[in-house]
């Protein structure tokens, strides 16, 4: 299976080629999105086979010298490589449409196979330099898809800034692994799991991991990146990156602190806890202020990123704590819901791309009354919509829940320092999927209810049927996972296993495909029963209505508070909407402020209200770094101007230093 999979990888590199030579020409496109499709599935196929069956591994004739490179396939692997598998396909799926309307195909087209190829290569590296290469191969061609539309505003500054989070990210990773290489110089993956490094260092390499795996994931305060390059990328691209790379991010936080480390002290979990609730509740705050409509999807990969690491760290506090079935329902939530967000991520992405193609619009200000111009499209994101606010029977609801479960067993824990981080985290993620409703209400309804706010909208055509049909795909898929979650629970039986030493029970075999996460006495959950009800009640109440229901046409005078004036002014905004929140939270968090200026008397002009949001992250960690480096460059520009007798005295000072420090060094 491991042979198979290098071959789709060598074959995503091949169309890598293939589209950098004929990416001007009218067949290139649909031929690079067509291959990457059918790679995809085959990527898919391997990594489902891959979950149940035994590791197998292969030594390549590249990487380090008289070393080699390492490569295998396990459990863990092969779940992530269902991730990518899925999103790949469904992503290139859309593109075979939605990739008609580049500009400039050549900046697409060799660098969409060579992402793919990065993605797959991480999850089945064994080594180090294998890990890290791919890591590195993933960035700089997500990094040139980021700078594709290189023309629009605001797009170079998100590249550059990726970038560099992106190195960070990448040398965090690398400073890890020399940790647990250690001084032997193992960096083949077998080594580090057979090395007991000593505390101080087993904590380092986990606050590396947090770092490099951090960045790249979107934990905050290190996803300033992730709302500037989402929006900047194509639409399949987003998908890509929010659906698929930063899940790729948390395979790399499992893979070293799970399998390689195996850290075994609670603080470990209470940090990874800590770090997942902050981010769950700001991803959403900030959302929440967003009326771009791919930022705000961005800033919803936050959020749910918190819900995984919560997951995670529930995960870690179990294990330290022997509770190994507590763990592994944890890991199983976690791993869930990574599935889960990939896929009505990728959903609500490539409606957005869907909208921008038919309006040219990201702004919801400016759109409104699309679901009579884009019904299909409506749907699609609807559920998607529905599924990540975890409203049952879609598949958001199932990992949310699991998650809730695993808080529910921290009465067992004795450290205190749990005792106050779990339940502080139940509550943040309580908040964050009560604040994603409101969120989402708010897209919906502004982006596809009411009346067009503007002629762009008012103009809308559904999009092609290559859109449509990856779009519909994945909202069936939501569907499905939130009917039959047992036989997901089940499929991730194989990877708690390996990591936690036990699995949740089988949920295939009990009655009415009910999951029962730990026993039947504390909670069970039947998503079917669910389907069934709200199916049944919908149509029941659709029949009632239409049976008995007047026919008769009344017609009253317009209520004044309703629809006198048919301008779309009249309609609630984006801005409006978010408005309570933003007075609640904004304040303390965002340190908004509102300016209300109000006519004088006899002045009919209207009032305005201007409010300003700041972003403390930005300002507090990255602006002042970002003002430091400016200063020290402009100061070390100056160095460029000097005269020949400067340059030889810096040259003569520099060797007196040097031949100082090595005489006091001796």
């Amino acid at each position: 299976m491991i042979d198979l999979v290098l071959a789709c990888i060598l074959a995503w590199l091949a169309l890598a080629l293939f589209g950098g030579v004929t990416a001007r020409f009218r067949l290139g496109t649909p031929a690079v999105y067509a291959g990457s499709l059918l790679v995809a599935l085959v990527v898919l196929v391997s990594g489902i086979a891959a979950i149940p069956a035994a590791a197998s591994r292969e030594t390549l004739p590249i990487g380090l010298p008289w070393v080699g490179g390492h490569v295998r396939l396990d459990a863990l692997s092969g779940f992530f490589l269902v991730i990518i598998g899925l999103g790949s396909a469904a992503s290139s799926l859309f593109a075979l449409g939605y990739g008609r309307h580049e500009i400039e195909p050549q900046r697409v087209l060799p660098f969409y196979p060579l992402f793919l190829a990065g993605l797959a290569l991480v999850v089945i590296a064994d080594d180090a330099f294998i890990f890290v290469f791919a890591w590195e191969l993933m960035s700089i061609a997500s990094w040139a898809l980021v700078l594709a539309y290189h023309r629009q505003s605001g797009t170079t500054r998100a590249a550059v800034i990726y970038l560099l989070m992106a190195s960070f990210s990448g040398l965090a990773l690398l400073l890890a692994f020399g940790l647990l290489a250690g001084t032997s110089g193992g960096y083949a993956f077998d080594a580090m799991r057979a090395a007991h490094p000593a505390s101080w260092v087993a904590a380092l390499v986990l606050i590396l991991a947090l770092i490099g795996a951090g960045s790249k994931a979107g934990i905050v305060p290190l996803h300033v990146w992730l709302p500037l390059a989402h929006p900047a990328a194509p639409s399949h691209v987003s998908a890509l990156m929010s659906g698929v790379m930063t899940k790729v991010a948390v395979y790399c936080f499992i893979r070293i602190v799970f399998d390689l480390l195996r850290v075994p002290d609670w603080w470990a979990g209470a940090l990874v806890l800590a770090l997942g609730g902050i981010t769950a509740v700001l991803g959403v705050l900030y959302a929440l202020m967003e009326h771009d409509l791919k930022r705000l999807l961005a800033y919803h990969t936050v959020e749910n990123i918190g819900i995984i690491f919560i997951g995670l760290g529930l995960a870690l506090a179990f294990g330290a704590n022997g509770l190994h079935a507590a763990a592994a329902l944890a890991l199983t939530a976690a791993l869930f819901h990574v599935f889960n967000h990939a896929v009505f991520k990728s959903v609500l992405f490539f409606g957005s791309g869907a909208v921008l193609t038919a309006t040219g619009e990201r702004d919801m200000e400016k759109l409104g009354g699309l679901i009579h111009r884009m019904p299909q499209t409506a749907f699609c994101f609807l559920v998607g919509c529905a599924a990540i606010s975890a409203l049952p029977p879609l598949n958001g609801f199932v990992s949310e829940w699991l998650t809730f479960q695993a808080i529910l067993l921290h009465p067992d824990l004795p450290q205190w320092g749990l005792k106050v981080t779990i339940p502080a985290d139940g509550a943040s993620l309580a908040l964050a999927a009560a604040l994603a409703a409101a969120c989402f209400v708010k897209v919906f309804g502004v982006s596809f209810l009411g009346r067009p706010r503007g002629t762009a909208a008012a103009q809308a055509r559904e999009v092609d049927r290559f859109s449509l049909a990856a779009m519909f795909v994945l909202a069936a898929i939501c569907l499905l996972a939130g009917i039959f979650p047992g036989a997901l629970i089940d499929a991730l039986a194989p990877v708690a296993q390996a990591l936690t030493g036990a699995h949740m029970p089988n949920q295939i075999g009990l009655d009415w495909l009910t999951i029962v996460p730990v026993a039947e006495s504390r909670s069970s959950y039947n998503g079917l029963l669910v389907f069934v009800f709200i199916a049944a009640s919908a149509s029941l109440m659709a029949w009632a209505i239409h049976r008995f229901a007047s026919h008769a046409v009344r017609r009253a005078p317009a209520w004044d508070c309703g629809f006198p004036d048919s301008s779309p002014m009249t309609q609630y905004t984006a801005s409006s909407f978010a408005q309570p929140i933003r007075r609640v939270f904004g304040a303390l968090v965002f340190r908004a402020h509102e300016t209300v200026t109000m006519p004088p008397p006899g002045d009919a002009s209207p009032a305005r209200i201007e409010k300003s949001i700041s972003d403390p992250i930005w300002n507090t960690f990255y602006a002042p770094i970002a003002s430091a480096v400016t200063r020290a460059a402009d100061l070390l520009n100056h160095l460029q101007f000097l005269t020949i007798r400067r340059y030889l005295g810096f040259v003569f000072a520099a060797l007196v230093l040097l031949l100082l420090a090595l005489a006091v060094w001796q």
